[in-house]
């Protein structure tokens, strides 16, 4: 991206956390070991959706996608701060910069409306389960999960291509280990561009809206589910929107309090926190939330790591 030309800034620090050397290492080490965990986690379920020709149904199928959304999301945060932790100048150029910026807050809201299309597809499954074969078709998941995708990386292309237009005329660092909004709207020269509240009017509309429709389906699914007169199929409701339910809280927890609570007093450390966990740690724990109290996927994963098919009654 092109920057203003009375621009004087041709790369960004990162500051990363602070500490000594020995902080920085068993902190690289730490997120190593996550973000080798996200890929082994969220890859095993793609091979195991992949494989497994039972789970080859619109729910297995946008678990799927879903993964391998998580993989691309940590990947374009992860190897870059694992760099900071161990290089002594913390640099990255102006164009890679706003390059992470774009793909992340992209990936982060392709995230929110799969979440969206999940919880769909758990209503269909719950409140109108006759007529969920017909609704919900291979053909119609695939169009559904490329509106995701198409919308997540068209939402924010406009806002972020003109932050990417402002002056920038020093001082450089960031007191990040990544490129998010705040800390790039702090080393502008530009006061108070209406571009930084567009960007914070669209993250609010676009996480409001979303949450509100995922409460809103499992509302109706809670609703259904109390109705239903077995206790076990009370139970295999639950277990079947727990694990949805519980990745939502997660997400959708942190970056409520990063984008859509008053942070302006907090520290520049909570907030390196708070990206953390819905950027790092999150996408770690979902594989192993989704297949705890799944018995398919349970089969499905120990095929994909033992090398041998399981045999089981559905």
């Amino acid at each position: 991206m092109n920057k203003s030309q009375t621009s004087t800034v041709t790369h960004f620090i990162l500051l990363g956390f602070a500490g000594p050397w020995e902080v920085q290492i068993t902190l690289f080490s730490l997120i190593f070991l996550v973000y080798l965990l996200t890929l082994i986690g969220n890859l095993a379920i793609l091979c195991a959706v992949s494989w497994e020709h039972q789970l080859h149904t619109p729910m297995y199928m946008l678990l799927a996608n879903f993964s391998f959304l998580e993989i691309w999301y940590v990947t374009c945060t992860a190897p870059n701060m694992l760099v900071i932790f161990l290089s002594k100048t913390k640099t990255m150029s102006f164009s890679g910069c706003f390059i992470q910026f774009y793909f992340f807050f992209s990936l982060g809201t392709t995230e929110c409306f799969f979440l969206c299309v999940m919880a769909y597809d758990r209503y269909l499954a719950i409140c109108r389960p006759l007529h969920y074969p017909s609704i919900m078709t291979g053909q119609f998941c695939g169009i559904l999960v490329s509106l995701c995708w198409i919308i997540g990386f068209f939402v924010y292309s406009i806002p972020i291509f003109f932050i990417s237009q402002l002056t920038f005329c020093g001082p450089n660092m960031i007191d990040h280990f990544l490129c998010d909004v705040d800390p790039l709207m702090a080393l502008s020269c530009d006061p108070t561009p209406i571009v930084g509240h567009v960007f914070y009017s669209l993250s609010c509309l676009i996480i409001t809206l979303t949450i509100l429709y995922i409460l809103g389906s499992y509302a109706l699914v809670l609703r259904a589910v109390f109705q239903v007169r077995s206790s076990a199929g009370r139970r295999k409701a639950f277990s079947t929107c727990g694990s949805h339910l519980a990745v939502v809280s997660l997400f959708y927890g942190t970056i409520m309090v990063m984008y859509m609570s008053p942070t302006s007093g907090s520290s520049a450390v909570v907030h390196k926190i708070i990206t953390l966990i819905y950027s790092s740690v999150t996408p770690a724990l979902n594989p192993f939330i989704y297949s705890l109290r799944n018995k398919d996927m349970k089969y499905a994963l120990r095929h994909v790591f033992c090398g041998t098919r399981i045999i089981h009654s559905s």
